[in-house]
């Protein structure tokens, strides 16, 4: 009679067979995604205004609009117009104005508003999660002198962007250890699923994730409005917020986090019960935990590429250059972060609660750790150039610093890690050294802490077998020899743990890494947050191609030739204070033994090609011999101005002379 293989319970078969199908339902759900993230632009800008920056209107508007290049969060007191006193006339209720791609926000002002020059402030948070901001101001009959204090807390800033940052940092951590550990589980040591202390820190792990996600939810509303923790409870923010890119990731985080949470429950359940009897298995026993570690790392895979794939699709790597390249490059790269440095939190765990950890098992994870680095090296090539755009970004931004301070972390990093693959080194020449000595004590395993634990706490049980007296009848005489067998057990663990040289350097050397790791990510957290060199160099070519120093009056000349006689001679213009608004003309004529010329005319026109504005005419008044004046003169927007100059000698010779300047 042929003996039959028990078949496996009914949970182990069905958790065997839905890690396939959950691995193809969150594929779906992570190319839904990825379909539906639409490349954006680098950074999100004010592209247009109403009012316009500068503008002189007639009559006061009934409200301001501001428009923007890509999606951004705003609450009611995003948008702030005030008058020349610094008191606000605007509503305060932010009128939300987009139209499919059009992305417009405006707030209502109060009716009857004087004659003056308002200031208009703006916060907002774009789409890749970074706070933007500005300001600028438009007249309304005339300008005038204004007293405006700008709002000196930005959006994301105070007790709410501290508390928002530490729920990023948090939530960056939670995944490291999440996915680290696990990983470090599946690929290197399969007998640690069943250890209660790794199974402890990857269970905090999702704890901490999970609970830093629903904090950055509720703590959304306030952060990109108003900085006041109260409005974490505004049902209607929440909502708003869930209408958003980064509102939708956090949404999907959690779901997949459901997700994990079976993932979780089956490698610490029914794989830790199968890895605990693996010794005795049968064939076909060693067949199915083999097929439901090979589903565990499928589904594994499929849920941390979707969680990476949150911060992705929410951040730096959803806007900018390339998206479809910079997406997955992101989602390689926290994949490889979180293997190498939650597992090394892993190793460092087992190497301290563990003493019989395999040898093995460190060095696989140490080619695991390689592998890491190497997807890290290039993954983080790409992505620099990308954010960074030049060499001069590198130093001459924040984001450019400090990224050259993660570079010098990494490479501190890599350096300790060298020296525990040393380490590592050390404990396999030591193991072979053992086998050749001790063939028939040392098992296949090369494990000689636990060899000698085992002997060890053989001994000592019998010892206090022959030396301790029967157990005592007083509950508190018992509960004290209780304590003093715990506290010998412990010391014996400690001494046979820290007996081999080379795990109690391995285990210093890996606390190293650690504590580098912390930092590390701390870094990459503010890095994150910071508006990449790229969007900086950017955001500072269009600033300069249109700003002049304010209050400075422009001073031009232009030599003239008439062709006829006395057609020769030189203009000389001033535009004072030469900025956007009200400007004072003046303009003189030189001949050339450089005296005064009274010309029969002058005419001077303005034209800005860049907005297709103008030319507007400008007919100075004669003030003396050879010097004209004009009042008045208003240019509405900042930019390259051309100015034209016509002068008339006779009444036949005449000519038009240009040059351009930059108007602020």
């Amino acid at each position: 009679m042929t003996a039959t293989a028990p078949a496996p319970p009914p949970f182990r078969v069905r958790a065997t067979a839905s890690l396939p199908r959950l691995a193809l339902v969150l594929a779906a759900l992570l190319a839904t995604l990825f379909t539906a993230a639409a490349p954006a632009t680098a950074h999100a800008a004010l592209t247009a205004s109403d009012p316009k920056d500068g503008a002189v209107v007639a009559t006061a508007p009934a409200q301001v609009t501001l428009s923007f290049s890509e999606e951004v969060a705003m609450g009611d007191d995003s948008i702030r117009v005030m008058d020349p006193q610094g008191k606000r006339v605007d509503t305060g209720e932010l009128r939300n104005m987009c139209s499919g791609s059009v992305i417009r926000y405006g707030t209502a002002l109060h009716s009857g508003l004087p004659d003056g020059t308002y200031t208009v402030a703006w916060q907002a948070v774009s789409a890749d999660s970074h706070p933007v901001s500005g300001a600028f101001t438009f007249s309304v009959g005339a300008p005038s002198a204004t007293s405006v204090a700008l709002p000196t807390q930005k959006v994301g800033g105070g007790p709410v962007g501290i508390a928002y940052g530490i729920a990023r940092y948090a939530a960056y951590a939670g995944f490291t250890v999440l996915v680290g550990g696990s990983a470090f589980i599946l690929l290197c040591w399969r007998r640690g699923s069943a250890v209660r202390p790794l199974q402890k820190l990857v269970v905090r792990g999702w704890v901490t994730l999970t609970a830093a996600t629903l904090a950055m939810l509720v703590l959304r509303t306030p952060y990109t409005g108003s900085g006041k923790f109260a409005d974490a409870f505004d049902l209607d923010g929440l909502k708003a917020v869930l209408e958003t890119k980064t509102g939708a990731s956090f949404v999907s985080r959690l779901l997949l986090l459901g997700a994990a949470a079976l993932f979780i429950a089956v490698l610490f359940g029914a794989y830790a019960r199968r890895q605990k009897n693996a010794d005795a298995q049968s064939p076909e026993q060693s067949k199915d935990t083999s097929d439901l570690a090979f589903g565990l790392g499928i589904g594994g895979t499929v849920v941390a590429a979707g969680i990476a794939a949150t911060w992705a699709l929410a951040e730096h790597a959803s806007t900018g250059i390339q998206p479809g390249i910079a997406m997955p490059a992101d989602i390689l790269h926290l994949l490889a972060v979180a293997t190498w440095l939650g597992g090394l939190a892993a190793l460092l765990v087992a190497l301290h609660k563990v003493p019989d950890i395999e040898r093995a098992a460190v060095q696989r994870f140490s080619r695991v750790a390689f592998i890491s680095v190497l997807v890290l090296a290039v993954t983080g090539v790409y992505q620099s150039w990308r954010q960074l755009g030049s060499w001069s970004a590198l130093t001459g931004t924040s984001y450019g610093r400090l990224l050259m301070i993660k570079v010098a972390l990494v490479a501190v990093l890599v350096g300790i890690a060298y020296l525990s693959r040393k380490w590592t080194g050390r404990l396999a020449d030591v193991a072979a050294e053992d086998r050749a000595a001790e063939p028939a004590v040392v098992g296949a395993g090369g494990d000689v802490s636990r060899e000698t634990a085992t002997g060890s706490t053989t001994a000592a049980t019998a010892d206090d077998a022959s030396a301790e007296p029967a157990e005592p009848t007083d509950p508190k005489r018992a509960a004290q020899l209780a304590r003093q067998r715990a506290a010998r057990e412990k010391a014996l663990e400690n001494q046979v743990r820290d007996a081999d040289p080379g795990r109690s350097g391995l285990r210093r050397s890996v606390l190293a890494e650690a504590a580098v790791a912390v930092v590390l990510l701390a870094v990459t957290t503010v890095l994150t947050s910071t508006e990449p060199g790229r969007a900086v160099e950017q955001e500072a070519g269009r600033g300069s191609a249109s700003t002049a120093v304010p209050d400075r009056a422009v001073k031009i000349s232009l030599p003239y030739d008439t062709g006829g006689q006395n057609g020769k001679g030189t203009v000389r213009l001033e535009l004072d204070p030469g900025r956007v608004g009200a400007n004072t003309l003046h303009l003189w004529a030189d001949g050339t033994d450089g005296k005064p010329v009274d010309l029969p005319e002058v005419k001077v026109s303005f034209t800005l090609p860049a907005k297709e504005i103008g030319p507007l005419p400008v007919a100075p008044d004669r003030d003396a011999p050879g010097h004209w004046t004009a009042s008045g003169v208003q240019l509405p927007l900042a930019g390259e101005w051309r100015i034209d100059v016509t002068v008339r000698t006779s009444d036949i010779d005449q000519t038009t002379v240009q040059k351009n300047v930059k108007i602020g």
